[in-house]
């Protein structure tokens, strides 16, 4: 089984129409989670959104984490491919490194990669998730290509969702790994840190990169 933290109720609501019930979970992310720009971690910890997310996940934190516990096989992060989709995405990851280490260490986190852009010529269509993949589909389609740029998960209808983000048979996942405890802790520490401008400017620059950092 797998469950999917999404940001927003719009993307939350389309994820539960187009998943698999049979074996997808859908926890929607709202609230104050999502204004994290000067958000704590003992303050996350506090929320109730967080705390609806620790009991899902079933295997508790502190003292009392046990992973055998753990409800799901997957832990998958889906959020927009913008700078606040980061942002949230780099918040989760620093709790579960943080509070649920065991979680990451076995490999059960994951990043969803929704595509950025659907090209549409007639009745073929494609999805793309990088500008140099765009660029190199285009060229191979030739002209009259409708382009509809998705600036977030909401933009897709259930069907598009599943097919795109979700489907285990075409979807593009990135598992999380941390190589080096002692490095990501530090990248953590600026990404979360006091100092807002190096934060903002980091997080701008790899905005839409994030999920290729080695954390």
């Amino acid at each position: 089984c797998e469950i999917y933290l999404v940001e927003g109720d719009s993307a939350g609501g389309s994820a539960k129409q187009g998943r698999n019930r049979e074996f997808q979970a859908i926890m929607p992310l709202r609230g104050k989670i999502l204004n994290v720009e000067k958000a704590r971690l003992h303050k996350i910890m506090e929320n109730r959104e967080v705390i609806s997310m620790i009991t899902a996940l079933g295997m508790g934190v502190g003292e009392e984490m046990n992973i055998e516990k753990l409800r799901y096989d997957k832990v998958i992060i889906m959020t927009d491919a913008d700078v606040d989709g980061s942002h949230i995405m780099t918040l989760l990851l620093t709790f579960f490194y943080r509070h649920m280490k065991p979680l990451v260490e076995a490999g059960h986190v994951y990043i969803a990669m929704p595509p950025l852009y659907q090209l549409r010529k007639g009745r073929r269509v494609e999805y793309v998730y990088s500008d140099p993949e765009k660029d190199r589909v285009l060229a191979e389609m030739g002209e009259s290509v409708a382009i509809q740029r998705y600036k977030g998960l909401g933009e897709m209808n259930p069907k598009q969702l599943w097919s795109t983000t979700m489907d285990p048979e075409t979807r593009k996942l990135k598992q999380v790994q941390v190589e080096d405890g002692v490095a990501a802790d530090l990248m953590f520490t600026v990404l979360m840190g006091d100092e807002v401008p190096p934060r903002r400017e980091f997080i701008e620059k790899h905005a839409k990169d994030v999920v290729n950092l080695d954390v």
